[in-house]
């Protein structure tokens, strides 16, 4: 199974902070905007999500359709085909994609350590 893209997407207290110690270790901003209080930031093939004030919790999480650098990648399973793989595995979903759609969609689950596994398909 296929699914895209990795990033860490970190909850932090302060973007600037973050985003200057991130810099200190060799990234740079890759997506995003201090404005809208989110940065990407990429370091070779590594990403990391800057997220000031959206959510809780640090969050793994995946991108089916893209790699690295944003770009389409022409074999990728579809959201909801991870969807139908996790539930015919017996994983519980916090958030499910309709099913009834295609394109953009995310799904949301719980490790068994209780981190949070975001699959967020852009294409």
């Amino acid at each position: 199974m296929k699914l895209g893209a990795f990033s860490i997407s970190l909850s932090v207290k302060d973007l600037q902070a973050s985003k200057q110690f991130y810099e200190t270790l060799g990234f740079t901003v890759f997506a995003g905007e201090m404005e809208r209080n989110y940065l990407i930031m990429k370091n070779g093939n590594a990403l990391v999500g800057l997220f000031q004030g959206m959510f809780e919790k640090n969050i793994l999480t995946f991108n089916p359709g893209w790699d690295e650098n944003a770009n389409k990648l022409e074999d990728f399973a579809d959201v909801r085909e991870i969807q139908k793989h996790l539930k015919d595995h017996g994983v519980k979903l916090e958030r499910e994609a309709d099913d009834s759609t295609s394109g953009p969609a995310s799904v949301v689950l719980i490790d068994p350590d209780g981190n949070p596994v975001l699959l967020d398909q852009h294409v």
